[in-house]
């Protein structure tokens, strides 16, 4: 136990703190730093990395003076880092935010809540009647609760039926949850921190955890210096400090993962390291991994990525033959290229070798913030709440039945829209009005100078809701002023299932209010309503929020059924699934070597690692994965950026031990802060001498995108490579300089989880020469430009007006379709028959002429064209009225795939051709009809669905009938000679 007050250590000189070695069980050591002694604690646990580690929070005179590490948690014994030990000061720090603000004449000034979301409603509802509710984004958080993020899926997806949604998680996990799903049938994390106390061998890949999770980091340094300690293998293009502690280190070149991981597998076949047995019985896609890897031989993973060939077969045997296996990646592998592919191969290793749901075997894809998980299982970024698949209709119709809903009024025809996708519709001007709650994207994303364009366009309303004056808040038109930890009460999940709750410890400042309150206001003023017209979130308090959750969440993977406030208050964490058969939790998934694959229960279908396609329910259920995992397999494919001649070094960002995304909080607590001041750049010594530049010497970095000026660190990095933290913004920047990371990251995203790949793109540097007292400025920073920008072209928010005219193309695409379908029957009625003399066809095509005459009577009354034209005739071949575009390419593909048959050509041949012609053009009107399914569905218009329906199956019917056609006639036709007369020539 603790004393009451003062401090254990100085975790700013001591980061990991005192050694306990261990090997079992960890032992227990309390870290706590106070100012005063408390009056009380409240139980509560840290937000400032993805580890959880339980707290409580010390308390005197209404204000918080000190935080401890609970003993009894089962994530932390304990032990705080020290972003956990410093940040709590900043609750009171003078930069809080205290009342909304609203933009009048051209600043953020002083406003009533009444007033903010009045604006904010009226706004809503001003786009609702010009945009629909598809012209209203929202992006949220990694740092909200539970209940705050279910609150806000419900007004997403239930009261606005809009799939524009998304996080920074997607910046940060995305990944992580789409390789659970492609491996295991859905998210939620294998293992449990209890398999780092006995597994024999930690593999990490891209996981720096000395800095990103201290106290994860404390567990493994006490095994390591315990007895019978583990062998770790690290996967790092720098000697961190996570990699001067490994058995052995892999140092690839940035970007090249998936060849060294392929390398690894290949070394587990090559020498028969595969639990083939085991593989046999639980996993499918052995045979195709094996064939895929089989080229990925030392000697050629050398050759791409640069590793030693002894250092990669050393490696290999060491994870073939240990008898327990601790597998985590993180940025290293999401943020790089080919994120997806590659964390599935972290995931098959451990398959591979049988290594998973027992002590001491399991895979932490990792998150990146403390509240990740609660934003993928709540269905706020790009997941559906409890894991649901949005591909499956029962998924979708159970969650419409829970929200009591219309079916029809779900927003499932696609994923939810990635936070790139919506910054595309924002510079289309289809999306006017942004909702960014809890984080700083003005910082974090990639491509700043993009973004700054995008999110100061003067038409597009943006909304702010945070704790301080962000780079984003002094864009914004609307601030919203929220209560952080400490202020409110809620749960949150860590990476290995823990859930804990973080009781309300003080009051918020000011007006300051819980985010779960503004969603919930908010939600009350839009009048939100299920279809029996009652309120559609008719809570009160977070706990009510919770319970919803449960109800949710009943049955998924993601079980919270058997938690409650109270069972969460007074002892440790409690891992998911949590039920009334488990009443304590679930220490780790899988234990039966069941996994989450059932088509049925599954949270996807997968996809198509190199393409990014998804597989259809029919692909799927080929695979019959029947609660089996799967070995996902890949090529290694080559960045899109590469260094050149002309940017010669290859860029990554990353953490920093002291701060947290965009410093918001660790840059205004003064310890973290003054230990890490500013940003700067990693060079390897080589390349520093090449450009003359000592440490701390200022060099200019610029890629195609933007250019920063920024201090140099010669670390332990490989030649032409660089490294630079991307916590550092503006907000208290004062010389001038740019200085962000993301000024000069390319925004190109992994296909599969559409995370950024921020460890990617090119640079060039050059030394900043001083010139006397001063340096001049070579890249300076933007930041301030657009804020002036903002002020002067929309200085107030009341007046933001939409001055495009606007034309809504949906209504050719309907008109195009319809003619195509016409064009399709004056081909089966005329053409065709005109063209061949086989029976066969001849008679198939009045049955293919009635099936298209039953599409175009279902398509008519979506034909607006009908309406303003009388005549409505089919076409002729001599040549109909058109109208568009795609008028005329129905018809121009029409007269291409039919010309008229030269003379002498073979009868059975011309049959052929025929077809092919035919099967081409359906395939087009079905296309044209696939693009108006997901269309029918966002317009909640069921008659329409019905309709585009009815289109898709019968046009299948079509495609069955001509692919037939062609399959019976094709080998005889195209393999045996005919009788053949050439055509004269004329």
């Amino acid at each position: 136990m603790a004393q009451t007050n003062g401090v254990t250590r100085d975790s700013i000189k001591d980061i990991w703190g005192p050694r306990t070695p261990y090997r079992n069980e960890w032992p227990t050591r309390v870290d706590q730093n106070c100012i005063e002694e408390p009056e009380k604690w409240i139980q509560s646990a840290c937000v400032l990395c993805s580890n959880g580690c339980g707290m409580d929070v010390g308390v005197r005179g209404g204000k918080i003076v000190g935080v401890r590490g609970r003993y009894q948690d089962r994530v932390n014994k304990g032990r705080l880092g020290p972003k956990g030990l410093n940040s709590w000061t900043v609750n009171a720090h003078k930069d809080r935010l205290l009342y909304p603000m609203i933009r009048k004449n051209g600043t953020l000034e002083r406003a009533s809540w009444d007033e903010a979301m009045g604006l904010i409603v009226a706004k809503t509802k001003d786009i609702q009647k010009r945009l629909t509710n598809h012209g209203i984004g929202f992006y949220t958080s990694g740092q909200l609760f539970l209940e705050e993020y279910y609150a806000l899926a419900m007004i997403g997806k239930a009261g606005l039926c809009t799939l524009h949604m998304d996080g920074n998680t997607r910046l940060c996990t995305a990944t992580a949850a789409a390789s659970m799903r492609e491996s295991f049938g859905c998210d939620g994390q294998p293992g449990s921190y209890t398999d780092i106390d006995t597994t024999n061998c930690i593999f990490m890949v891209g996981h720096n955890m000395a800095s990103t999770q201290t106290v994860l980091w404390s567990r493994i340094l006490d095994r390591l210096d315990g007895p019978q300690p583990p062998k770790l293998i690290v996967v790092d293009p720098r000697l961190s400090p996570t990699a001067r502690r490994a058995t052995i280190h892999l140092a690839p070149k940035i970007g090249t993962n998936m060849a060294v991981l392929n390398g690894l597998q290949q070394q587990l076949f090559e020498n028969e390291w595969v639990n083939e047995e085991w593989c046999a019985d639980h996993v499918i896609g052995l045979a195709v991994l094996r064939e895929k890897v089989k080229t990925y031989t030392p000697a050629i993973v050398e050759e791409i990525t640069g590793i030693p060939a002894q250092d990669l077969i050393a490696a290999a045997k060491i994870i073939g033959n240990t008898p327990s296996l601790l597998s985590t990646a993180l940025q290293g592998v999401y943020q790089s290229n080919q994120a997806t592919a590659s964390a599935c191969q972290v995931n098959n290793i451990n398959l591979l070798r049988g290594l998973i749901g027992k002590p001491g075997c399991g895979i932490f894809q990792m998150n990146g913030q403390p509240t990740a998980q609660n934003n993928r299982e709540t269905g706020c970024d790009g997941e559906f709440p409890a894991f649901r698949n949005s591909s499956n209709k029962n998924h979708m119709q159970e969650l419409a039945d829970i929200w009591n809903i219309e079916y029809s009024k779900l927003p499932h025809w696609n994923q939810p829209t990635h936070i790139e996708n919506m910054l595309n519709y924002i510079d289309s001007n289809t999306i006017q009005m942004f909702w960014i709650s809890g984080t700083n994207p003005l910082v974090s994303l990639p491509n700043l100078p993009m973004v700054r364009r995008v999110l100061t366009k003067p038409e597009l309303f943006v909304v702010c809701q945070d704790i301080f004056m962000t780079e984003t808040a002094q864009i914004a038109d609307v601030i919203l002023p929220a209560a952080m930890w400490g202020e409110k009460t809620g749960c949150f999940t860590n990476v290995d299932r823990t859930v804990h709750l973080s009781h309300q410890a003080i009051d918020p400042p000011g007006e300051a209010k819980a985010d779960l309150e503004i969603f919930l206001d908010y939600a009350k003023r839009m009048d939100f309503r299920d279809k029996d017209g009652q309120p559609l979130m008719p809570w009160s308090t977070s706990e009510d929020a919770f319970k919803a959750f449960q109800k949710m969440s009943a049955g998924r993977p993601c079980d919270y059924s058997g938690m409650s406030y109270e069972l969460l208050t007074g002892g440790s964490g409690i891992q998911w699934p949590c039920t009334k058969d488990a009443p304590q939790g679930t220490e780790r998934l899988f234990t039966d070597w069941k996994f989450f694959t059932d088509v049925e229960y599954c949270e996807s279908y997968g996809h198509d690692l190199e393409t990014g396609a998804p597989y259809t329910k029919d692909q799927y259920m080929n695979f019959n994965p029947a609660g089996k995992a799967f070995l996902k397999a890949a090529h290694y494919i080559p960045g899109l950026e590469v260094p050149d001649d002309e940017y010669p070094y290859q860029l990554s960002t990353g953490r920093n031990v002291f701060h947290f995304h965009t410093r918001s909080k660790t840059g205004r607590s003064k310890p973290l802060q003054d230990a890490s001041p500013d940003a700067y750049v990693t060079l390897s010594q080589k390349d520093a001498s090449d450009l003359n530049v000592n440490d701390g010497d200022m060099v200019l970095l610029e890629s195609r995108r933007g250019k920063i000026e920024v201090s140099a660190s010669i670390g332990d990095i490989a030649e032409k490579q660089v490294f630079i933290p991307f916590h550092y913004g503006y907000w208290d920047s004062k010389d001038g300089r740019a200085r962000a990371a993301n000024e000069l990251t390319d925004e190109h995203w992994d296909p599969i989880s559409k995370q950024p790949m921020f460890k990617s793109g090119a640079v060039r540097i050059e030394k900043v020469e001083s010139r006397g007292p001063q340096v001049e400025i070579k890249a300076k920073e933007l930041q301030s430009e657009s804020v002036k920008n903002v002020a002067e072209a929309k200085p107030n928010a009341q007046d933001i007006e939409d001055t495009y005219t606007r034309k809504r193309f949906l209504d050719d695409w309907v008109e195009t379709t319809h003619y195509s379908v016409d064009v399709l029957i004056d081909i089966c009625d005329k053409l065709i028959p005109g063209l061949t003399h086989d029976l066969e066809i001849v008679r198939g095509m009045k049955i293919m002429r009635r099936i298209a005459g039953r599409i175009s009577e279902r398509m008519k009354p979506f034909d607006k064209r009908a309406e303003r034209d009388a005549e409505n005739k089919l076409p002729q071949r001599d040549g109909a009225k058109e109208r568009t575009y795609g008028d005329h390419q129905a018809s121009s593909l029409r007269d291409c795939l039919f010309p008229l048959m030269r003379q002498g050509c073979n009868k059975s041949f011309e049959a052929l051709m025929t077809m092919h012609g035919f099967n081409t053009y359906v395939a087009h009107v079905a296309s044209l009809v696939g693009v108006l399914g997901p269309v029918a569905q966002a317009l909640w218009d069921q008659d329409f669905v019905d309709a585009i329906g009815f289109a898709g199956a019968e046009l299948g019917r079509m495609q069955a009938w001509v692919k037939n056609q062609i399959g019976v006639r094709a080998p005889q036709v195209l393999i045996v000679p005919a009788p053949f007369e050439r055509a004269p020539d004329t």
